[in-house]
């Protein structure tokens, strides 16, 4: 966000809050945009990556427990919570300033019987807890790159345990990222093949999704159909999101047109 000017003050060590053009933003250690809301539309989704995680709504579209790694000003979360109303969300953060940071100035809500923000290490929470999730999103960064503790290949088995028989993981890289490919062939090797890429629409980042226990290959009229019907419920443009799915998935083992 070029121009980006200070003017909202944080009482919070090493987490800064701006505002620019009518848009608030969190940043964490750097100038690197953590999260973004619209101040005139809080509840949309204001970054583009964001939006592209919410294409696991493609193929669960009504999970009954999200598991999110990396809470920043809690957009993901708050968005969840507010429009899947059958889905719990619980959030993982390891620094409590962000936790304060979501609440005081991006309007996440207090904790209730959809929405759990945890104080803690993701690289312990998910090996702790097997089965728990439908979807598990990983959006955690460390001075701009992937956090390599999140990205191993016995993180990603123990993610894959995470999941409930029919999962997905969901993972946000930055495509300048120098290690995403390797990150990327972790994720196809525990995964067994079963890997989607989705880059958001501004092309900055990409999108991961990792499926356990989905046949493939997943149908594209399927696809489409749950698109439009999404776009209708979320207001995302989901049927961009197939296109580019399609697009970005050429082996026809994991799409068939």
């Amino acid at each position: 966000m070029p121009g980006l000017k200070r003017s909202v003050p944080s009482r919070l060590s090493s987490v800064e809050i701006s505002e620019f053009q009518g848009v608030r933003v969190l940043h964490l250690g750097g100038d690197a945009v953590q999260s973004a809301m619209r101040l005139s539309d809080p509840d949309a989704l204001e970054l583009h990556y964001t939006r592209a995680m919410m294409g696991f709504a493609l193929l669960a579209p009504a999970p009954e427990a999200v598991l999110l790694i990396g809470l920043g000003g809690g957009s993901l979360a708050r968005f969840i919570h507010r429009h899947l109303a059958r889905t719990r969300v619980c959030a993982v953060e390891v620094n409590p300033k962000v936790l304060n940071a979501a609440r005081m100035w991006f309007g996440l809500p207090e904790d209730d019987a959809g929405l759990q923000v945890i104080i803690g290490d993701g690289a312990e929470h998910v090996p702790a807890h097997p089965s728990s999730a439908d979807v598990l999103l990983l959006d955690a960064f460390d001075d701009g790159q992937t956090v390599r503790a999140l990205a191993t290949p016995s993180y990603y088995r123990q993610c894959f345990q995470a999941l409930r028989a029919r999962g997905l993981l969901v993972q946000n890289f930055i495509i300048g990222e120098p290690r995403l490919e390797t990150y990327l062939k972790r994720l196809q090797e525990v995964f067994a093949g079963a890997l989607l890429r989705l880059p958001a629409a501004n092309r900055v980042n990409l999108i991961a999704l990792a499926l356990k226990g989905f046949a493939l290959p997943l149908q594209a009229a399927v696809l489409e159909r749950q698109a439009a019907v999404l776009e209708k419920q979320l207001g995302l443009p989901y049927r961009k999101m197939v296109r580019s799915l399609i697009q970005e998935n050429p082996d026809p083992r994991l799409i068939a047109r």
